[in-house]
This record gives C-alpha cells, structure tokens and sequence, in this order.
C-alpha cells in the first residue's frame, strides 16, 4: 500500500474500514503499523495498559514513530509491578508516556459507590465507564486522536475472535496490529527483542488489569474467566471507544 501526506490523508470516517481492514489481513503487523503510521503521522496513539505482553506493541510501534503517545489508563487499583513495568519500559523504550486517571479518586469513589467490583455486572460496567472508559475518551479528545493503536488478538477471547484488523468507533479507526498473533508469536517477537513479560507472567497471571479483577490461571479457570470473577472479558474500551 502507497503512502499517503498527511495533508491529503483520509478523514478517518472517509476511509471503508471493511473493505481497508480486509486489504490489511495479509500484512505483517509491521507492515500494518507502517500503513497506519503513513496515513496518520499525528493524531495517532498507543493505547497500553503494560499488562502481561505489552512489550510487544510498545516495542513494535515505537520502532516506527517514537514520538508516539502512549496512553495508560491509571484507574489507582492497578498492581505494584504494573506501575514499576511501565516505569522500565518507559524508560527503555523512551516512551513518550501520558497517563490518565478518573475525574474521581478512588477513596471518593468507594464512599459514594461501594466497591462496585463486588456489585455484580452491573457494578463492574459502571467501575469500567468510571474508570476507564470516561479517562480514555478524555484522552483522546485532549490529544485530539484520530486513530490509534490496540494490541489484542483473536486468541484472547471470544469477542475478540471476531475483530478485524481494522475497526472504526465513533468516528475514530482503531488498528490491531497482531490481531492474528498467537502466544507463540509474541514468545518469540519478545525473545528476539530481549524484551520482557509482565512480572505476573511468571505467577500464572495471563491477563492483567486491577488487583481487585484479575487473578492468576489456574486448571479450573479458562483465560476469559481471570478477569471480572468469569463475568465478562472486556472492560468496556473494545466495545465502545
């Protein structure tokens, strides 16, 4: 695919994300972060929350345009080693880093709400728009995105399974790079990188998000049912934003 000015590049919402996101299938992710990077050289960026294979994307993606935003997410309830994993890769990666939290803090919270976590599914969808939703679309409207970077992938789950690699929301287009990578793929992208797991990789933990929400893998558990006690796998930022 030719690359495109950014002053004659597409109106995200001029482009036919099917039809653009089929013509991508075939790509490498490299070749995929190259189309993007071509088409959007400002108003893009990386969406991160430095859970268990983040490296891969942070490291992918940066190679390419290190001047890109990365935005996480700080809902205040993240794990330890997550704030010291995005510090190291932070810093190795001279990532240019912005992180956003709620409008509330998270003792404001649990004094009006309780802990919405232990409310059932209604609870956690509105912790999720709280706290991650609401910041990230702040973020986007701050930094003025127009399209931007997700690393999940089919294998991860069911929801997942059936994304393109391309996908446009609300009028922004959202691009999956390793949408098609399997566990073995990203051992060996890390490996021949010398880039690191997550810290809880090595404690069983597949997915990572909150202390409250996320537990290890076990032989009784199915990836999908480590995060929001099997109640759902996505925290609302892939099915709305």
């Amino acid at each position: 695919m030719a690359s495109t000015n950014y002053a004659t590049a597409p109106d995200p919402n001029a482009i036919d994300a099917e039809a653009t996101s089929e013509a991508l299938e075939p790509l490498s992710a490299e070749e995929r972060v190259t189309w993007a990077v071509d088409r959007f050289p400002e108003r893009i960026a990386l969406t991160s929350s430095f859970g268990a294979q983040a490296a891969v994307m942070l490291h992918m993606v940066s190679r390419q345009k290190p001047d890109i935003p990365v935005i996480l997410i700080d809902t205040g309830y993240l794990f330890s080693e997550t704030y010291a994993f995005a510090e190291e890769l932070r810093e190795r990666l001279q990532l240019d880093l912005r992180v956003f939290r709620p409008r509330f803090t998270t003792d404001w919270q649990e004094s009006h709400f309780g802990r919405l976590w232990e409310q059932n599914l209604e609870g956690i969808e509105v912790y999720n728009r709280i706290n991650k939703v609401e910041p990230l679309n702040r973020a986007f409207r701050l930094l003025q995105v127009r399209a931007w970077f997700s690393g999940i992938r089919r294998q991860q789950s069911s929801v997942r399974a059936r994304m393109g690699v391309l996908m446009r929301r609300n009028r922004r287009l959202r691009i999956h790079p390793i949408i098609d990578w399997t566990d073995r793929d990203i051992h060996k992208y890390l490996k021949a990188h010398s880039l690191p797991y997550h810290p809880l990789w090595h404690r069983g933990y597949v997915s990572i998000g909150d202390t409250h929400t996320t537990r290890p893998l076990t032989d009784q558990l199915s990836e999908e049912e480590t995060r929001f006690f099997g109640l759902k796998r996505e925290c609302g930022i892939h099915e709305q934003i």
